[in-house]
């Protein structure tokens, strides 16, 4: 184990974000999904639709990204693209009837990992919710002194 004096906020997070994926793909294992794309499908599931550069903006990741995670889905017959009634030069991303049926499968794989999770932390779960959500503001507001990767 790395000591937490060899570490940063930064690097935290890194490592909270590899076990927690170990720990989805785990507990997800035979649903059809991993981590990654239960996430996915979780933000399609409540936004009902979302372009892609929506979805790439939620996920932090660029347009390539997206644009695999999609073909994939779409391969599956979980996603159907769809013209944007606001703005017909784009579409839009729905989740079909077999992905929410999907999702809803892996739902029921990924809420015992959750109330373990929440239990554990207890009354310390809203701090470290609104601790995180504080991080991912600070990373995602631009500052002209950082550099380019930054914003």
């Amino acid at each position: 184990m790395v000591p937490a004096e060899g570490t940063n906020v930064l690097f935290d997070v890194w490592l909270v974000s590899r076990a927690t994926h170990a720990a989805l793909d785990a507990a997800l294992a035979g649903t059809g999904l991993n981590a990654d794309e239960f996430a996915i499908y979780s933000v399609l599931t409540s936004a009902d639709t979302l372009t892609p550069s929506e979805l790439a903006r939620w996920m932090s990741a660029p347009a390539t990204t997206v644009s695999s995670h999609v073909k994939r889905f779409e391969r599956r017959g979980h996603v159907q693209r769809e013209r944007n009634p606001h703005d017909g030069r784009s579409y839009v991303l729905r989740l079909t009837a077999a992905g929410r049926r999907t999702h809803r499968s892996a739902v029921d794989a990924f809420v015992p990992v959750l109330h373990h999770v929440v239990e554990e932390l207890g009354p310390r779960e809203p701090a470290v919710r609104r601790a995180l959500t504080a991080l991912r503001e600070t990373i995602d507001t631009p500052n002209a002194d950082e550099p380019p990767a930054f914003r």
